[in-house]
């Protein structure tokens, strides 16, 4: 059932018009951190590190986490539309399968995020003349991105599932990445789940130690707490009459 589940979510975003925000939105972090890094080179005097530093900061604030509130609001919003709700809870379908299809196809957003991301910084710092090799942290970088993406995508869907609006959960997300960022600077990152994203990327300061036991302690729980919620309201949601 699973299976079948993935099938139709994918077909569901096939020609969705939600990847423009996927080919649109990693550009503005690009532009923005190169243009910062370049303006800036007399303080950010350490190559590779120093572009990923003004990269992740506005890629791990503003917009990865509008990103994720995009698709995951639009992943429910069909559902949502019309008398859909009622065929998607009629279905014979277990409700867990419903919402897993769509949590696994939220990990693959969050890894193809993080793709655009290393794709885009390798291009800009080859633009901006960066000529020492690649660090060798990118890889690590970009993996626990995408792992720290995973209960950012939870949330969302949560909050998705919770409002019908298509709005007001990517609004939160931006809210969130904002605050988790702050979380980050407070030493309280383990604590939020938006500063997981920042963690793994080592947002603004990729020579961080992280701590990668607490860490992925840390995005197992949140992921399974709000997924868990997530299940349960898709359990006790009644079907609308209308």
């Amino acid at each position: 059932m699973l299976l079948q589940c993935l099938r139709a979510e994918r077909l569901k975003c096939r020609r969705a018009p939600v990847w423009l925000a996927f080919l649109i939105l990693p550009l503005f972090p690009a532009v923005l951190g190169t243009g910062n890094y370049l303006a800036n080179q007399s303080v950010l005097q350490n190559g590779w590190y120093s572009l990923w530093s003004q990269h992740t900061l506005f890629a791990a604030m503003f917009f990865l986490p509008a990103q994720f509130g995009v698709f995951c609001a639009w992943q429910w919003r069909l559902e949502h539309a019309d008398h859909n709700w009622n065929s998607l809870m009629t279905a014979p379908v277990p409700v867990r399968d419903l919402y897993l299809a769509k949590l696994i196809l939220a990990t693959g957003v969050s890894v193809l995020a993080q793709a655009c991301i290393g794709a885009l910084f390798i291009v800009s710092g080859k633009l901006a003349g960066i000529a020492e090799p690649l660090p060798p942290e990118l890889a690590g970088w970009l993996l626990l991105g995408a792992v720290g993406g995973i209960p950012v995508c939870t949330v969302q869907l949560f909050l998705s599932l919770v409002c019908r609006a298509f709005a007001p959960p990517v609004a939160f997300g931006l809210i969130g990445g904002i605050f988790g960022l702050l979380f980050l600077g407070q030493g309280w990152g383990y604590a939020f789940p938006y500063s997981l994203l920042s963690l793994g990327m080592r947002a603004n300061n990729p020579q961080m130690t992280l701590e990668l036991a607490p860490f992925l302690l840390a995005c197992a729980a949140y992921t399974v707490v709000f997924a868990v919620l997530s299940v349960r309201l898709m359990q006790q949601r009644d079907i609308a009459a209308e």
